[in-house]
């Protein structure tokens, strides 16, 4: 009988698909006790490559720039991967 193993990745592969492909975590978190806010918590952590992060961070800058003129569709946003750009 033979037994299928389930894929497995090593650290260095999972490493590297994240450093590639980036992972953000964005929290944002209020406590509030009988209707006073206490405390709130905004965080962005972003985990990515050098490369990977300023890429999207250029087109992150297009979008802001855009949506604060209000000339933006969101239905129409397209954004070229890291792979497809040369800059």
């Amino acid at each position: 009988m033979v037994q299928a193993e389930p894929n497995s990745s090593s650290l260095a592969d999972v490493l590297d698909r994240i450093l590639d492909k980036g992972v953000v975590i964005d929290v944002w978190a209020r406590i509030s006790v009988v209707g006073i806010e206490v405390l709130t918590v905004e965080a962005r952590v972003v985990v990515a490559s050098v490369d990977t992060f300023l890429h999207y961070a250029k087109e992150m800058a297009k979008l802001e720039r855009a949506s604060s003129e209000d000339e933006i569709d969101f239905e129409q946003v397209e954004v070229a991967s890291p792979e497809a750009s040369t800059s």
